[in-house]
């Protein structure tokens, strides 16, 4: 990625923050952060093809209240912030200068992530051990993502979605070439 799409990623979120009466620094962090947590995870170093860059926004001037609003209800807050980072921002941009922005605020995303390949484990194991399928609840069309690309490195494993927002759920089950001998 290039340094203008971080630049820009940076500059877009902390205006936001400050028209939104919250004004706090945002930290562009390493590329290969995300990339290096997934691949620990799932052996990938680049997620859907695109460059990964976390923007983090510095809680040290912010309130309790205010990172509070900033997370919203199961992180919807930051979600939709995300959502609209990736959105315009990648909006006209050649695919190759797309990038996939992740919005960090009070170690939530790095928590979360941990959460997330800890239930992919559990759920792999299940599978694994039972051939049943397993289907993971309340995840955001992000989190589903990740955990598509985190149950990549279980071989005999595959995922896909069932249902329709807002109750869209992701299922783990045993490669269907697993079940047919060729």
């Amino acid at each position: 990625m290039s340094q203008d799409g971080k630049h820009l990623g940076k500059q877009w979120l902390q205006e936001l923050l400050r028209l939104a009466g919250m004004p706090a620094n945002v930290l562009v962090e390493p590329q290969v952060d995300l990339a290096t947590k997934l691949a620990l995870a799932s052996e990938a170093v680049r997620v859907d093809g695109l460059d990964n860059c976390w923007l983090t926004i510095d809680e040290t001037h912010l309130s309790p209240e205010q990172v509070a609003i900033l997370l919203g209800p199961e992180s919807t807050v930051l979600d939709a912030i995300q959502y609209l980072a990736n959105t315009l921002l990648n909006l006209g941009q050649a695919e190759g200068q797309q990038c996939a922005y992740t919005i960090e605020l009070n170690g939530y995303r790095s928590a979360r992530l941990a959460e997330l390949i800890a239930m992919v484990e559990q759920a792999a194991e299940q599978v694994n051990q039972t051939g049943k399928e397993i289907e993971l609840k309340a995840l955001s069309s992000a989190e589903r993502r990740q955990v598509h690309t985190l149950v990549k490195a279980y071989p005999g494993l595959e995922t896909y979605s069932r249902g329709r927002e807002p109750d869209r759920r992701l299922v783990i089950q045993k490669s269907q070439a697993e079940n047919f001998p060729t």
